[in-house]
């Protein structure tokens, strides 16, 4: 039988989905359009592949058409789902831009030679720390790696050292993690660009012997919150998110900084950029402009997704422990190599 080439491409599309490994609850399941499907049909306005929060992309484009007049339309996915869908469209990609959570997506769609220059105005705003070194995307916002734990389990000077030290046979079976998901696979392509394969696949294999897998970091958390498990490593924000609203899910649970540059401290850069085969190249810089100006980062500031504000020289909220004392590691975002750390987290039996 023969296929007809759009038969073909929504085979690929479907592989690529299946294959693609979830990120945190919000951005589960197929890709799905929002906005105005008029405007996308209408070929009007610019696309987003968006794998952040879906709430605060819809935050950041509603400002954005408010001020430009520019629409937006937005299709939702994980990192490594929409990261795959647009290496797989190539030159054919309706994405105009490409928001994720975590680098190592970015780098898999930088690596595979689609993204454009991103300007220089809008990679002024955003410190050099925040965005990679290439220049061919810039850090949107920032995430903290962060242990949540039972302080009626665990008290403070029982608290690991380091990272490295949740290998150890005394944390055999007290902590969780999501390994599937995009966000955990981040903490470990840092783990691996400033550690080495040999003490990452160390670390995996121990692992692999003390800790329980769940599904989601929100449900990881609640996992300890349950007393199912005396701590989880998972990003901030699942915290300080729980606690702005209920704090049902978050009641027993004390977030942990390890600090002191620790793999364990690593600040995880959610990013953003312009895909070359873009047609409308000069709305889809502006959208990115907008977002890492003032007004797109006091969406981080003021609003409820609790991430790190990065850029123009917004602080974070009021609520998070400040950047600059979270003592973060170094780490190029561009050198996230995602396939390696895939390929180890299989090896280790973790995938």
């Amino acid at each position: 039988m023969k296929l007809s080439k759009n038969a073909l491409a929504g085979i690929a599309l479907l592989a690529s989905a299946a294959l693609g490994l979830t990120a945190c609850g919000s951005n589960a399941g197929a890709p799905a359009a929002s906005g105005s499907p008029s405007d996308a049909a209408s070929g009007e306005g610019i696309t987003v592949y968006n794998a952040q929060h879906e709430s605060l992309t819809k935050e950041w484009v509603d400002s954005f058409t408010k001020e430009t007049g520019i629409k937006v339309t937005m299709r939702q996915g994980s990192d490594t789902e929409l990261s795959n869908q647009i290496v797989q469209e190539g030159a054919a990609s309706p994405a105009d831009v490409f928001l994720t959570e975590n680098s190592p997506a970015m780098a898999q769609v930088e690596n595979a030679g689609l993204f454009a220059d991103v300007d220089k105005a809008t990679l002024d705003q955003v410190p050099a720390e925040f965005r990679p070194s290439t220049g061919k995307w810039t850090g949107i916002a920032a995430r903290s790696t962060v242990l949540v734990y039972d302080k009626n389990k665990i008290s403070e000077d029982k608290l690991p050292k380091s990272m490295l030290d949740l290998a150890n046979p005394e944390w055999k079976g007290k902590w969780a993690a999501s390994p599937s998901g995009a966000d955990f696979q981040a903490i470990v392509a840092a783990l691996l660009e400033l550690k080495g394969e040999a003490v990452t696949e160390e670390w995996l294999k121990g692992m692999k012997e003390n800790f329980k897998a769940y599904k989601g970091n929100s449900t990881a958390m609640k996992a300890v919150n349950a007393g199912e498990v005396d701590a989880a490593l998972i990003y901030h924000y699942y915290y300080y998110g729980d606690q702005a609203k209920t704090g049902e899910n978050s009641k027993n649970v004390t977030p942990y900084f390890f600090k002191n540059q620790d793999p364990g401290a690593f600040l995880s850069v959610s990013g953003g950029g312009v895909l070359k085969s873009s047609k409308k190249a000069a709305d889809a810089q502006a959208f990115l402009k907008f977002i890492t100006g003032k007004k797109g980062q006091e969406v981080l500031k003021t609003g409820t997704s609790f991430e790190y504000a990065i850029a123009s020289q917004v602080d974070a909220n009021d609520k998070l422990v400040p950047i600059k004392d979270l003592q973060a590691p170094t780490v190029d975002p561009a050198k996230l190599n995602s396939t390696k750390v895939t390929d180890l987290m299989t090896k280790a039996g973790l995938l």
